[in-house]
């Protein structure tokens, strides 16, 4: 199981590629889809139209010609009454005649459903078709008969073509002789009509693939081109993220070799020096005690004085590299112990404030406001020139607040203090950036404020504590 979470773990460059990839994608289907929609909505209102339309030509034209044939013979029906054989005869040979097109014909029903006229169809004739069906169930027959009871009107259904014999959708338009009971139309098929309708279909369905055909190319070239522009932004980043880990070592390089020159100058210029003196005494004292000279003890004593020098100068120096107090007490006692130091050796003023936390910082914090302070009061003394400096450290509910100030003449802003001070500033900020907090320098020519703020992820719950009575003690 992990083997395969293992190799469907993506990378970052793929995290950032599907956050700007899925969006386009969810985007361009909910545009596509919508687009198809509307496009077929629009297509069946434009393709029911044009139905409408033709069906209504087509209506217009049959009742038009029922209209003319009626014309035709009315002068022999309407002077005829209802037993005249001879004129029924002689209209029923006068729509026999009236053929049009290919497959146009006029058609003649009494109310009982027996057919008197088809031309086309003559095998219909004088029989009785009232139970006629189309293949739909269509009573096609007994329609024209109510149709033509009720007045006039127009039916669609199916009807074998005269030239094939085959059923096609066909619309009738029927109207009454009602003296003689008879049920007078003709009709029109409709097929060039469902050939339309279905080609208007046809060109619908083509133009919402084409549609999706383009939306899906412009959603393969959007797919591309941010393809292409997070590989160059990817490098891009890369190659800025490798200049800064450059420099970023480099840096680191300098800060060790820094400090081992700090280090070592210490070592050379107090602790080897005494070191020396206390040699040198010691030699004194073995040929004085050789001698018997009586002034062997007081050289033996300035030698020890020297010794006790020494060790004071190996705890300063690895007090200054990491102090004790800070892991053993907290931040608390550190910085009042650092600052203790700093008013023995420049005979600066220095008061300290702090509050007890009710919650402990962690450890990566506390070297960081420890560093902080330290790098602040470094350069007070160098370049400052201050007189009075003000530590003040304190938690609350945003996390813990770290604020130095002096009444200095500021910081300079050119010159090789301002490249010193630089690149301790600089070093402050990497460490709150690191914590994630915040770093604010004031600096004005009556002093400087540096203010720095751990966010309070980094305090300790209380029951985290290992020393629950150690709490005022500690930062």
């Amino acid at each position: 199981m992990r083997p395969i979470m293992a190799r469907l773990r993506i990378s970052y460059g793929q995290k950032l590629f599907l956050l700007a990839a899925l969006p386009l994608i969810l985007a361009v289907s909910a545009i596509a889809v919508l687009v198809a929609v509307q496009s077929r909505a629009l297509a069946d209102r434009e393709i029911r139209s044009l139905e409408a339309q033709l069906l209504a030509a087509k209506k217009a034209e049959l009742r038009n010609y029922v209209t003319q044939a009626r014309n035709g013979f009315y002068f022999i029906y309407g002077s005829a009454p209802p037993d005249d054989e001879e004129a029924k005869q002689r209209v029923m040979q006068i729509l026999a005649a009236m053929i049009y097109g290919d497959e146009g014909f006029f058609f003649v029903y009494d109310y009982d459903g027996t057919n008197l006229v088809s031309p086309r169809q003559t095998d219909l004739i004088n029989r009785n078709w009232i139970d006629l069906t189309d293949s739909e169930g269509t009573p096609v027959v007994q329609r024209y008969i109510d149709t033509a009871r009720a007045g006039a009107g127009y039916i669609e259904h199916l009807w074998p073509k005269p030239s094939t014999g085959e059923e096609a959708r066909m619309i009738s338009y029927v109207t009454s002789f009602p003296s003689w009971q008879w049920a007078v139309g003709t009709g029109v098929f409709i097929d060039d009509v469902v050939a339309s309708v279905a080609a208007a279909r046809a060109e619908v369905q083509a133009r919402v693939q084409r549609t999706f055909l383009y939306i899906g190319v412009i959603t393969l070239a959007a797919l591309l081109l941010v393809f292409l522009s997070g590989i160059g932004l990817n490098i891009r980043e890369r190659r800025l993220a490798d200049a800064k880990l450059k420099e970023l070592t480099q840096r680191v390089f300098d800060a060790q070799e820094e400090e081992r020159g700090r280090v070592a100058r210490e070592l050379h210029d107090g602790i080897s020096q005494i070191l020396v003196g206390v040699k040198y005494a010691l030699d004194v004292a073995r040929r004085r005690v050789k001698a018997g000279d009586a002034r062997a003890d007081a050289t033996l004593e300035k030698g020890a004085d020297n010794l006790g020098l020494a060790i004071q100068e190996v705890r300063r120096i690895s007090r200054d590299l990491r102090p004790g107090v800070l892991d053993d007490l907290g931040l608390g006692p550190a910085l009042k112990t650092l600052t203790e130091d700093f008013r023995a050796r420049t005979d600066i003023e220095v008061r300290f404030d702090t509050v007890v936390f009710r919650n402990r910082l962690d450890q990566d914090a506390k070297i960081a406001l420890y560093r902080i302070a330290q790098e602040a009061l470094t350069n007070i003394e160098r370049h400052s020139g201050a007189t009075q400096v003000s530590i003040d450290v304190r938690g609350h509910i945003r996390g813990a607040t770290l604020r130095i100030a002096d009444n200095g003449r500021g910081l300079p802003q050119s010159g090789a203090e301002a490249v010193h001070e630089g690149i301790g500033l600089r070093n402050m900020q990497e460490r709150m950036d690191q914590l994630g907090g915040t770093l604010r320098i004031l600096s004005t020519r009556q002093g400087t404020v540096i203010e720095a703020q751990v966010p309070l992820n980094h305090m300790l719950p209380p029951e985290d504590r290992p020393h629950p009575n150690a709490d005022k003690a500690r930062a």
